[in-house]
């Protein structure tokens, strides 16, 4: 009996996990090696035929997007190393010296056929290849798996089309924003005390690290953005890469200004030492406004990485409240620090540089900002789609014009239908 629950137990962690996009990956690419193995079983002489299931592995790593626009160089360059390393099996085989020499020819031969940036995957793809034909009996035999490869490993990107990493960047923008609130949070506490300038200082050195954050995140998007392209599980793929994107332009924005912020915090720190960065009053005001700014910069982020509607526009709704409350204790920040400047204006730069890139913040995350700057993203992109658009395909549109279902879906919200 405990066997039994242990094996429903591991079911229902497998069905909740069937639309985790790496066990998709993992299928897909099980499916297409298996394919591959089971025809050219039926095709190869071959008791053993390897080479169609690498083949077809290799290939299947490849987006649907990539598939249909750099998907040809990426085969060519897998069938190319295929075709190098049947050749050394025949003539050479394994050896140390013979490896180095497969290598440099498939170098040689990916500048030959013009694979561009898949040129090193010519010789990886020979060198994974000759460890399973180093006992070939004749390279016709490979030559066709390879082609059995290749086609099966192609129809499955376009019968089963790779998963989408819309969640996974969304959990990346989000975990980014969460990094700023906590940073903000500890500037503001800091900012409310007596603070020495080394530790302002450390503040100012976390603000920066944010910077590989930000790298790690756009991987994440990229992926992201390259599986919605010619998905057809996805809906609307232009509006969701668009909103990743802006969204994640808008945050980078947010830790850039936050660095600023941080290096004024610390310039502070250095001019009034031993006393405090803040006066009491304008101190708390200082804790209280980083401490709204950050809830709102994490409502920002679910706000552009959430996928349903009524979600979407409660996040709207709970961001504008949380602006509209840092809008006021800004202007109460305002005059605690006129006040401060009047009794000692010694710093008045550095206190108005502090209003400046509050200010900044609250402009980057203002929901008319961001709208606007949507749209005309959107626009940008379409008038580049547009161009690179064949004119006969310009032609057919505007003949056959555009379906009525299409134009009452361009503005709708980011909707995903997965």
């Amino acid at each position: 009996m405990q066997d039994v629950r242990k094996w429903a137990d591991g079911l229902r962690r497998l069905l909740r996990r069937h639309r985790d996009p790496v066990v998709v990956q993992t299928l897909r690419s099980a499916t297409a090696a298996t394919i591959a193995y089971v025809v050219a079983l039926r095709l190869s002489p071959e008791p053993a035929p390897l080479t169609a299931p690498l083949t077809a592995l290799l290939v299947v790593q490849v987006t649907l997007y990539a598939t249909l626009t750099n998907g040809f160089r990426r085969v060519n360059s897998v069938v190319a190393g295929v075709l190098v390393a049947i050749a050394f099996s025949q003539l050479v085989g394994l050896t140390w010296w013979s490896l180095a020499l497969l290598i440099v020819a498939s170098l040689a031969v990916g500048h030959l056929v013009r694979v561009d940036e898949y040129i090193p995957e010519v010789a990886i793809s020979a060198m994974l290849v000759l460890g399973v034909t180093t006992i070939s009996s004749t390279a016709w035999a490979r030559i066709v798996e390879t082609l059995i490869g290749a086609v099966v490993g192609m129809g499955c990107n376009l019968l089963l089309p790779p998963p989408v990493w819309v969640d996974e960047a969304g959990e990346s923008i989000e975990g980014l924003a969460r990094r700023l609130r906590q940073l903000m949070l500890r500037m503001g506490e800091e900012a409310a005390g007596l603070t020495p300038w080394q530790q302002a200082a450390e503040r100012l050195h976390e603000a920066r690290r944010l910077d590989h954050a930000i790298v790690e995140v756009d991987a994440a998007l990229r992926q992201a953005e390259d599986s919605l392209r010619l998905n057809p599980r996805v809906r609307e793929g232009l509006l969701h890469r668009v909103v990743l994107r802006t969204g994640l332009d808008t945050l980078e924005i947010c830790t850039v200004v936050l660095r600023v912020l941080a290096r004024t915090f610390t310039d502070l720190a250095k001019a009034r030492e031993p006393e405090p960065l803040f006066a009491s009053d304008a101190g708390a005001a200082v804790e209280r406004l980083l401490s709204q700014i950050a809830d709102a910069v994490v409502s920002f982020a679910v706000l552009v990485t959430t996928s349903i509607s009524e979600s979407a526009e409660s996040a709207e709704a709970r961001l504008t409240a949380e602006l509209h409350s840092a809008a006021g204790t800004r202007d109460k920040l305002a005059e605690l620090l006129r006040d401060d400047v009047r009794r000692d204006d010694r710093n008045w730069q550095l206190l108005g540089a502090v209003l400046t890139e509050v200010n900044r913040l609250l402009d980057e995350l203002d929901t008319e900002h961001r709208t606007r700057r949507l749209l005309e993203e959107l626009d940008r992109v379409s008038a580049e789609q547009r161009a690179k658009r064949p004119p006969w395909l310009t032609w057919l549109r505007e003949r056959v014009g555009v379906p009525e279902r299409l134009r009452r879906n361009r503005g709708g919200g980011p909707g995903r239908s997965l």
